[in-house]
């Protein structure tokens, strides 16, 4: 079993989401308290995916966040750099283009789909400021990006007790339900490590999007931002 460090080196990071695919999403349930389920559909709320759209969803596991999209009528393509991901995916949703990418270089030509959305994946790339460019570039002028990601609670004793809960409570209860526990510390500080509500939505500013803004779930556990890619008339 890996626990990737917070410099994020990609292999280590696909090796230890290769070692917990199989119970990925049901860890992920527990931990959350039932609330992963809530953030998905929000996520689907925000990007709308219509018939004949086509939706990149980046970071996507196993695809299980790709199927709102897919029930829409939409072309959606589960990307994940994670092959342990894609093979739990594929035995799932066969029917689904699950493809193997690396988010700072996407396989993907330019102004490709109309929406790309990412779900507690950012956190995990090695380079934030790249993975937002490449998603830039592929996007279509005129369409949008929505990801959803950890956040800093908006409350202050609410922040401190979610920071006991990751740092004390999170760790023994994913060894009871996870096949790497290891991978579940890693997350935890990756929480804390990671920028809150502004400084996201600076760093889509930086790499290009415009009308960035974000919306709080679960007090800030959850943040969903979201940007547009400028139309040529805009830029």
């Amino acid at each position: 079993m890996t626990r990737a460090s917070l410099d994020k080196q990609p292999h280590e990071v696909a090796s230890m989401f290769d070692d917990v695919a199989a119970k990925y999403d049901l860890t992920n349930d527990v931990l959350s308290l039932g609330q992963a389920r809530l953030w998905r559909k929000e996520v689907a709320r925000a990007v709308n995916a219509r018939p004949a759209q086509k939706i990149l969803d980046l970071a996507a596991g196993t695809a299980t966040s790709s199927m709102p999209f897919a029930a829409t009528g939409a072309y959606v393509v589960p990307c994940d750099f994670s092959l342990g991901m894609l093979r739990e995916g594929k035995k799932r949703h066969p029917w689904l283009p699950l493809t193997a990418g690396d988010a700072t270089r996407l396989p993907f030509r330019d102004d490709v789909f109309d929406s790309v959305t990412i779900s507690f994946g950012l956190r995990n790339v090695h380079d934030t400021g790249s993975a937002l460019r490449e998603l830039y570039r592929v996007t279509k002028p005129g369409g949008q990006v929505v990801i959803c990601e950890f956040s800093q609670p908006t409350w202050e004793p609410f922040r401190t007790v979610y920071t006991e809960y990751l740092m004390r409570a999170l760790p023994p209860v994913a060894r009871s339900v996870s096949s790497n526990p290891d991978a579940y510390v890693y997350l935890a500080e990756s929480i804390r490590a990671w920028p809150d509500q502004p400084g996201l939505a600076g760093l889509l500013q930086k790499a290009g999007w415009s009308k960035v803004a974000w919306r709080n779930l679960t007090g800030g556990v959850v943040a969903l931002h979201r940007g547009v890619k400028p139309a040529p008339a805009e830029a």
